[in-house]
């Protein structure tokens, strides 16, 4: 809005212009006024209405007011890039010129100069002030649908080419899930068998070792359910573990299981709670403390089955810290816990949420695997799954209205094309017309 004030402003001053030229008479001040409020009042009809403002010149072109001539570029090459189709625009331009130069035979009647000077003189200023700026706005007018047309088209391929990553990776996925379940399934399903029939066996023949049996069926079970967990989430990532697999996941006494099924496979492990349950925490702090304690004690297992080891969970001022630290073994020293892949996991996963993890060797001799991590991350949660597989993320194409240097180059081609002789037409015109 403000700018189309200043352009009409502008307008104006510019058609009082010959004003200061010749030396002012009643009559030509009231043809001047009249003249330069017409142009300027085209110059805000052009955007609403195009057509009529394009018509709207013909007294304009056909007169003598030299300021409000040099309004005209603006209008014509302003309307004709939103005049459309083509055929319609350039009919618009032709009965434009057609009805000025009708206009301009009538007033010769009354001029002082004759039909040839006359012809020449609108001729002129025809080209220069209407066709040719209305060329220019033809070729903008054409190129701004392209433009979006190849947005269009640019947006649709990039939807497409996420869409089809996506699904590529979900049959990749599903294919590992397949081998998974065929391979390792079978596997763990064979041992829960046998482990439940040695489990029988035991408990007639050696009761001392029946727990044993039972915690090797039991394990095997675990092992089978957490399986088909990992196998649902690579079927569909965007859905995690089932929510009866969540909902103690982490809490005081899911904490006690994983110590209980340790001290049942031989491990002296002792278990210190201090402060209030994890009931009220977040889902995801909930499940690292359950990987750091299992981490932990599987770690025990491996390398330090005979080392008295103690687990600390502590929830206090909002923060939950965990402690899972065993002694010397007696006899040898206690070596690294293999790969270090798990306790690698554990560091990323608590990174996330902003806690703090560190494992290492004690002085004694042992092993202390330690995580601080606040009850409510602040971390947003995951997106919606239904939204997320709705709209991919994709990069934002490039806006066609962004000035780019190749853009304004072009940009600044095209108008010395069109400004240079509009210029120096406009100069000739007016040096013609303060002869007569």
């Amino acid at each position: 809005m403000v700018g189309e004030l200043a352009m009409f402003l502008m307008a104006l001053a510019i058609g009082f212009l010959p004003l200061w030229m010749s030396p002012p008479s009643p009559r030509h001040v009231i043809a001047t006024a009249a003249s330069a409020f017409w142009a300027a009042l085209l110059v805000p009809a052009r955007k609403r209405w195009p057509a009529g403002a394009l018509l709207a010149t013909v007294p304009v072109i056909a007169g003598t007011d030299i300021g409000a001539s040099a309004v005209l570029p603006v209008i014509a090459y302003s309307t004709a890039r939103r005049i459309s189709p083509v055929r319609r625009r350039w009919s618009i331009v032709l009965a434009t010129v057609g009805a000025g130069l009708t206009l301009s035979v009538v007033a010769e009647t009354t001029a002082s100069y004759g039909l040839g000077e006359t012809l020449a003189d609108y001729a002129l200023s025809a080209v220069l002030l209407l066709l040719l700026p209305a060329w220019a706005g033809s070729l903008m007018g054409r190129r701004r649908p392209l433009v979006r047309l190849l947005r269009e088209r640019n947006e649709y391929l990039e939807r497409a080419q996420v869409l089809t990553g996506e699904k590529a990776r979900m049959k990749e996925r599903a294919r590992i899930a397949a081998e998974m379940h065929d391979m390792l399934g079978h596997r763990l399903t064979l041992i829960s068998l046998h482990a439940g029939a040695l489990e029988i066996t035991v408990a007639q023949e050696a009761p001392q070792v029946s727990g044993q049996a039972e915690l090797l069926r039991t394990t095997a079970g675990t092992a089978i359910a957490e399986l088909r967990e990992i196998l649902q989430v690579l079927r569909d990532p965007m859905e995690g573990p089932s929510e009866t697999a969540g909902e103690r996941s982490g809490t005081r006494t899911d904490i006690a299981d994983l110590v209980t099924e340790s001290r049942r496979a031989g491990i002296d492990v002792d278990l210190a709670w201090s402060g209030g349950d994890l009931d009220d925490a977040d889902p995801r702090t909930r499940h690292a403390v359950h990987r750091v304690v299992r981490e932990g004690l599987t770690n025990v297992h491996k390398h330090a089955r005979t080392a008295r080891t103690r687990v600390e969970v502590t929830n206090d001022a909002g923060r939950v810290r965990v402690r899972v630290i065993n002694g010397p073994v007696p006899g040898t020293p206690q070596r690294l816990p293999g790969t270090r892949q798990g306790l690698v996991g554990l560091d990323e996963r608590i990174a996330l949420l902003h806690g703090a993890f560190t494992a290492g060797p004690t002085p004694e001799g042992g092993f202390l695997v330690t995580a601080d991590l606040p009850l409510r991350p602040p971390v947003p949660m995951p997106p919606d799954p239904a939204v997320q597989r709705d709209v991919p993320e994709r990069p934002r194409p490039l806006d066609d209205e962004v000035l780019t240097l190749p853009r304004a180059l072009g940009a600044g081609c095209l108008g010395l094309l069109v400004l240079v002789p509009v210029a120096a037409g406009t100069a000739m015109v007016i040096i013609m017309r303060a002869l007569q």
